[in-house]
């Protein structure tokens, strides 16, 4: 027999949820890998299956028997394991009973720490197809489920019904029972196609079987290019392009075993409804793909994939067709009912509705949020009259038939009312702009008018939210601080506009109801903020310390905060970072631990060795060379500038004693270390970087 086999693992259920089925496989992968590893059992690869009645995992090369392994135990100190008549004490004969020997049985270990009893004895393999069911068991258990449910009268409890459970080593059924199932080598094809057992003589034969039998492709990578293909191909066939969103193919991929592409059709009249509109339903509510032409303009047509190989394709695309189009007739009645009335004429009706009890309501809000918008319009160069309209009209399409039967349209119809009713173009836009982004990555607002509004309504909720005293703990965020957070950074960073956080907030602070108090909570909402640049960071795979070299100046300009980080990660890599770094911590400490008042300035009449007058001449000669770069925030050139000072550094501090006894000579010479120091600090505090020491 081979010291190698190949295992098999299926779990049949009943549909497993689409949105989550594509996690729950690579959680059961990971899972199950961390186990075989822990049972220090080696394998040659794993492989995941997935489909909406099944989660498989196939590991090709699994080793027959864990390897025997000398397995050494340390007990009681020889001190205490034997009383002054040299008889075993109590600790003695309970180590020797836990390993199931006697005490005369025991050696006695020697170390340069002293000496101690011990065990040793060669521990037996276990045969693996012992270990897997429990490391299968273990695995389901840390599956991502958040409610489990019960089936039957079992104490089973899954995230859907279980029906049939293979366990296979090599050509061998491992007997076992997991979520009240019995093992076995049978699984069960296509729920129409081929809902029959279908015999697994070796974990080899699964994936070819299941699909020749079955019906089923079990491998989701597969199935979802099967499916990206159809979809491409079934556009081309009417002079289109399918749009394939990849969330959307994962989506339908986890709906279906046997894919088949399906084109339907739709009555051109209703392309005179936003395309937007018409894309949202067919995506979020039938699942359907959509097709442009050329110039990325909605074709009357959508693709859809079916389960099942059908005998009568035009009955299953008629079915398609009659779903759709009462969805359709909705969204056109809703585009025509809505533009009976201006987009303004909704703005009173916002006083009905509650943005938070204690903040108001949406009306409120968006009062708040014109003022601010106003203003920042006015700081980046945009048109505030613009702004103002923009953020006044900005929450009016809430309250629109269509944005309240299609949520996550809000503001795009807003674009398209604002148009419709004669708004400046850039206003229209805004409406639109002022929710980017709208999730991670997604792209940023274009205009100054829709920068203006995003910063100012995202400004507006984190202040309002945290003087109420609802900031963000753990995972619980339910006011999306974080991403509004988030949003307002990326505005202000990657379009490099020169706003304050400090000045912004104790601005919006004034437009709060007087019980808010929300200019006490000004510097906690700042903090706040610039805490998830780190995040934002780490994903630029800049070192978590240089954001905080940045951070301990509490730069408050988000443009400017990046501008540093970005110069302090370049600066990072030169040859005197690590050295000026460690006498920046040195000099920190030096300054920490001195109560004396140190002089502002440095008496050049009081330098006497010729290291301290080398550094002080070279200070005063960067001064003059960086204090222009510093007020055009060219922080790269600054540092680039300030890493000359290492070889001065480094001889001041070979040569010179800081804490003289002399006092005027000392106070000088903390002087000098200062101006060393501040010089950095214009930037950032080095002292943070790594510097070996």
């Amino acid at each position: 027999m081979s010291n190698k086999q190949d295992f098999l693992v299926e779990l049949g259920t009943e549909e497993l949820p689409p949105k989550a089925l594509f996690r729950l496989a690579n959680a059961f992968k990971e899972n199950v890998q961390q186990g075989i590893d822990k049972a220090e059992l080696k394998f040659d690869a794993i492989k995941s299956y997935a489909s909406p009645r099944r989660l498989a995992l196939f590991v090709s090369g699994l080793q027959v028997q864990q390897q025997d392994k000398e397995v050494e135990r340390r007990g009681p100190a020889i001190q205490a394991a034997f009383d002054d008549e040299g008889n075993p004490t109590k600790a003695a004969l309970g180590f020797a009973k836990s390993c199931g020997v006697d005490v005369a049985d025991l050696q006695k270990l020697e170390t340069d720490k002293g000496a101690w009893l011990s065990y040793s004895a060669l521990q037996k393999g276990v045969a693996t197809a012992n270990v897997l069911p429990e490391i299968i068991t273990e695995a389901l258990n840390k599956l991502p489920i958040p409610k489990r449910m019960r089936w039957g009268d079992l104490e089973a409890q899954f995230v859907r019904p279980v029906h049939w459970l293979i366990m296979l080593f090599g050509d061998n059924v491992i007997e076992c029972e997991i979520l009240s199932v019995t093992s076995g080598r049978e699984t069960y094809g296509h729920r129409f196609h081929h809902n029959k057992a279908i015999l697994i003589p070796a974990p080899s034969d699964y994936e070819v079987l299941l699909e020749s039998e079955g019906k089923v492709i079990a491998d989701f990578e597969r199935r979802r290019e099967t499916i990206r293909a159809q979809v491409e191909q079934a556009a081309r066939n009417v002079k289109g392009h399918a749009i394939i969103d990849d969330s959307l193919l994962d989506e339908v991929t986890s709906m279906v075993e046997w894919p088949v592409a399906v084109l339907g059709n739709f009555e051109k009249r209703y392309l005179e409804v936003p395309q937007e509109a018409l894309i949202s339903t067919m995506a979020a509510n039938q699942k359907y793909f959509h097709i442009v032409d050329d110039h990325g303009k909605l074709l009357p047509h959508f693709i859809t994939i079916s389960n099942i190989e059908s005998t009568d394709i035009e009955k299953v695309r008629e079915g398609n067709e009659r779903v759709i189009r009462p969805r359709f007739a909705d969204a056109e009645f809703f585009w025509k009912q809505d533009r009976k009335q201006s987009l303004a004429h909704h703005l009173e009706s916002l006083k009905s509705v509650v943005f938070q009890k204690q903040l108001g309501t949406l009306f409120d809000k968006t009062r708040r949020v014109t003022r601010l918008a106003g203003e920042i319009a006015e700081q980046i160069g945009g048109d505030k009259l613009q702004a103002l309209r923009a953020a006044e009209l900005c929450k009016c399409d809430l309250m629109t038939e269509m944005v309240g039967e299609f949520p996550e349209l809000q503001g795009i119809m807003g674009r398209y009312y604002a148009n419709h009713d004669g708004e400046p173009g850039e206003v229209a836009t805004a409406i639109d702009e002022h929710y980017m982004p709208r999730f991670a990555g997604d792209k940023l607002a274009r205009t100054k008018t829709g920068q203006a509004v995003a910063i100012a309504d995202r400004l507006d909720t984190l202040l309002g939210i945290i003087a109420i005293g609802q900031m963000p703990t753990g995972d619980k965020d339910p006011y999306a601080l974080r991403r509004a957070a988030l949003g307002a950074l990326r505005s202000m960073v990657e379009n490099d506009l020169s706003l304050d956080l400090q000045g912004l907030l104790e601005l919006a602070s004034k437009d709060f109801p007087s019980g808010i108090k929300a200019g006490k909570s000004v510097n906690d909402c700042v903090d706040f903020i610039i805490e998830r640049l780190k995040t934002y960071y780490t994903n630029q795979d800049i070192p978590v310390e240089v954001f905080e070299a940045v951070r301990s100046q509490r730069p408050t300009q988000p443009n400017d905060f990046d501008a540093r980080v970005h110069a302090v990660n370049t600066f990072r890599q030169q040859d005197a970072a690590e050295s000026l770094a460690a006498a920046n911590k040195r000099i920190s400490n030096i300054l920490k631990k001195t109560d004396e008042k140190i002089p502002a300035r440095v008496d050049e009449k009081l330098l006497s060795e010729q290291a301290e007058k080398d550094l002080a001449n070279q200070l005063t000669d960067l001064t003059v060379t960086v204090t222009p770069l510093i007020n055009e925030r060219n922080y790269e050139q600054v540092l680039t500038h300030l890493a000359g000072l290492r070889d001065n550094v480094d001889q001041f501090f070979d040569h010179v004693m800081v804490m003289a006894d002399d006092k005027k000579l000392r106070l000088n010479r903390l002087a000098l270390l200062t101006q060393l120091r501040n010089l950095f600090l214009n930037v950032a505090d080095i002292s943070q970087l790594p510097s070996g020491n």
